[in-house]
């Protein structure tokens, strides 16, 4: 197994942060001063767009990476907001710059992680690419999504929580999965 790349950093350059609910870590358009990995807790990554609405880009676990392009941009182009209280580690932006130049290791780990990402996004796109929202609910939960609550599987997933819950509601008279208690399903 390869080491964390994080690990040829200096101690210094790893900053854990704790985190409550709410709590605001960045917002757009703020100078980028580093990348951000989730130790517990959830961060999610919003814009306003231009109707007011509030969009989810990115929602970040224990073990994810977030602010990854701020590495080579000025300014953030999102907000990131903790969702579920835990911690995090900011990793900072000057010293990944340097040690990509002065490190292969480093550099070779880092592009492994940045391409484990891009495989990840592309898994997402293509289950919001599902044009049924019984079928894009399905491949959702059987990718794992399905770990708070309803309203936030219909925000990762582009529906709204009435599609939603119709989807999940139809894959039980379907027989696919049954209603365990309030806001929890389980697959057959």
């Amino acid at each position: 197994m390869k080491p964390d790349p994080f690990s040829y950093l200096p101690a210094d350059a790893r900053r854990i942060i704790d985190m409550q609910k709410g709590d605001v870590l960045f917002r757009q358009n703020q100078t980028t001063s580093g990348l951000y990995r989730v130790v517990s807790g959830c961060v999610t990554l919003q814009r306003t767009g231009l109707g007011g609405d509030t969009l989810t880009l990115h929602r970040a676990v224990s073990g994810g990476f977030f602010a990854e392009a701020s590495v080579f941009s000025t300014t953030y182009h999102c907000d990131a907001i903790c969702t579920e209280a835990g911690r995090v580690m900011k990793i900072a932006k000057a010293e990944i710059v340097s040690t990509l130049h002065s490190n292969p290791a480093f550099s070779e780990g880092f592009t492994r992680l940045l391409a484990v990402q891009v495989q990840h996004y592309r898994a997402h796109i293509e289950m919001l690419a599902i044009p049924s929202a019984k079928e894009r609910v399905l491949a959702a939960i059987q990718a794992g999504y399905f770990d708070s609550t309803v309203t936030e599987l219909a925000t990762r997933i582009n529906l709204t929580h009435e599609a939603c819950y119709r989807a999940l509601r139809g894959m039980c008279d379907d027989g696919l999965m049954t209603r365990v208690s309030r806001g929890k399903y389980e697959l057959l």
